[in-house]
Formats: structure tokens, C-alpha cells, sequence
């Protein structure tokens, strides 16, 4: 997942714990290896070294597809899992180098999700394009092993993969589970603010730890496919609260891909949301 992952239940015992703990990180570790990017041999290495060639995807991989042209879609191309490349040129390591225009051009001669190929269940790749699905993989892998802790065990859990949050069933006595959103200063040391989560989820989309400070002027690191340069006038943070962590993270991040626009975004779907900016 690239990021922290916890399981906290209330269960009868250590050992009951251990398996239930065991089993959602068997299927977090599933998801990772099917779909990321950097292992070789996988499905998405599989397209991505096809290219120029079509290559047959199983129902998994065809849904999320499905889902990443979806969301291109509501987003007018903003949400593109073909701009994965543009991490060639940008590193949000809270450094201060942004790359040189003529880098990001040839990128974006590689990029856009309408020059793919898609129809079940068969995708085809142009030269030297790839997909990633980064911006939806670690939500999914949330929402699987939330399924699969409610299938086998009967306790309440919360589950926090990066950030992304899901509750399976309410803690009992306290009917519901305290969650806090970062401050934007001091990232990790103090809440913004403490959500009291039942049941469902929570995802976070934001700059907190993965931006660029280049002459005064902080970059976040989700970008503009379609000029290869972060979003500007987007919040800092937003935190958004939905029946699944896909749901809640996709309307996260179309809100940031919204710019200043974010809030009005949010508030037309009609979910509690709360930025910081």
C-alpha cells in the first residue's frame, strides 16, 4: 500500500485477533500484488508491456477499468489512470525541484485515457503508454478486507490503510469510533478535528506529506493530466465520509481535481465532507 496499514478490534483474545488480522492482510497484500505498478509479471505490467497489443483482463481488473473510465468521465478528464508517467518528472518529497516544461510536454504526449483501447475484455495500450491504479487501489483494497473482516468475524473493527478508513461495525459501548483529520501544521501530532465514526468510511486527499515548496509556492501532488502541473487553488486537505472507502476516496479526489471549486463539488453530491485550505 505504500503507507501504514492497522486492524484495531475488539476481539475475545489475542489469537482471535492475530486471524482476523491475518486474513486482511493476506488480502491487502493480494491487491498490492495484482495491481501495482512496480512488480513485474502482474496484470498491470502485463498491459503495460503489451502496448501496441491487446491484452485480456480478468473480471477484477475489468471492473476497476470500468471504474477509472467512469470517473474520467464525471471529471471531464481530469481523473486519468494513464498520468501515472507524469512521477517521472515530479518527486513530492517536500523538496524544492519542479521539472522543466519541455520534460513534462514529452509525458504528455504519452498520456490520455481516450487514446486507450477499452472493450471487454480486452485492453490495448498506444507505444510507451502505461496505466496505474494508484489513485484507486489502496480505497479497493480497503473496502475488500472490510468485506472479508464483516464475512468472518463478528466484532468491531476499525481498519486504517494510509488514511483511508473503514469501520465495520460500532465499538459497542461507545456506539462509535473517534477518528481525528491532521492539522495541516504539525502533520501526525494533532487533529484538525475528531470524527465520530459508526459504520462506513472516511478518505483523505491532501498535501500533508507528499508536496513540493518551490520559491515560495507549495505544490501538491495530485496533478492536471492535461497539463501534467498540480491543481491549483485546491484545498489543502480534504476529508470526505461515505458508505465505502472507493466512494469516499473518489469524491476526495475529484474534489481536489476540482480546484477552487472543491467545496461547491462536494456539497452538490450531497456527503459530509470537511476541507482544510
Amino acid at each position: 500500500m505504500g503507507s501504514p496499514c492497522s486492524v484495531l478490534t475488539r476481539a475475545a483474545s489475542e489469537s482471535e485477533a492475530q486471524t482476523l488480522v491475518d486474513a486482511l492482510a493476506a488480502e491487502a497484500w493480494r491487491v498490492e500484488d495484482k495491481f501495482s505498478r512496480y512488480l513485474p509479471g502482474n496484470i498491470v505490467d502485463r498491459i503495460n508491456c503489451g502496448a501496441v497489443g491487446p491484452v485480456a483482463v480478468d473480471e477484477e481488473t475489468a471492473n476497476l477499468l470500468d471504474f477509472a473510465a467512469s470517473l474520467h468521465a464525471m471529471s471531464d478528464g481530469l481523473f486519468d489512470i494513464t498520468s501515472g508517467l507524469l512521477r517521472k518528472a515530479w518527486t513530492f518529497d517536500g523538496g524544492d525541484r519542479v521539472p522543466a516544461k519541455k520534460q513534462i510536454a514529452s509525458l504528455l504526449a504519452r498520456i490520455g485515457w481516450r487514446r486507450v483501447s477499452w472493450e471487454r475484455p480486452t485492453v490495448t495500450l498506444e507505444a510507451g503508454m502505461e496505466i496505474d491504479f494508484g489513485g484507486v487501489g489502496k480505497e479497493y483494497a480497503v473496502d475488500r478486507a472490510a468485506g472479508i473482516a464483516a464475512e468472518i468475524s463478528d466484532r468491531a473493527s476499525l481498519l486504517n490503510f494510509g488514511g483511508d478508513i473503514f469501520a465495520v461495525r460500532t465499538p459497542g459501548d461507545t456506539k462509535t469510533w473517534q477518528v481525528g483529520i491532521e492539522a495541516l501544521e504539525g502533520a501526525g501530532q494533532k487533529a484538525e478535528r475528531v470524527i465520530r465514526l459508526g459504520q462506513g468510511a472516511l478518505a483523505t486527499s491532501g498535501d500533508a506529506r507528499r508536496f513540493v515548496l518551490h520559491e515560495g509556492i507549495r505544490y501538491g501532488h495530485i496533478l492536471d493530466p492535461t497539463t501534467g502541473w498540480p491543481v491549483r487553488d485546491a484545498p489543502r486537505s480534504i476529508t470526505v465520509a461515505a458508505d465505502t472507502c472507493t466512494q469516499a476516496g473518489m469524491l476526495a479526489t475529484l474534489a481536489i481535481l476540482s480546484g477552487a471549486n472543491a467545496e461547491r463539488f462536494l456539497e452538490a453530491q450531497g456527503v459530509k465532507f470537511w476541507c482544510q485550505r
